[in-house]
């Protein structure tokens, strides 16, 4: 069983989903240690 696609469109279509849920996680990530600075660990 092979999950690798072969066709380089799909690889890269791949590629660009994978950058984006990646950079919507580090913008939650990110936020998330701004406000407990700005906030306060309480």
């Amino acid at each position: 069983m092979n999950d690798v696609p072969a066709d380089p469109v799909d690889r890269r279509r791949n590629l660009r989903l994978a950058l984006v849920l990646a950079s919507v996680a580090a913008t939650f990530f990110i936020g998330f240690v701004v406000k407990m600075i700005l906030l306060g660990k309480g």
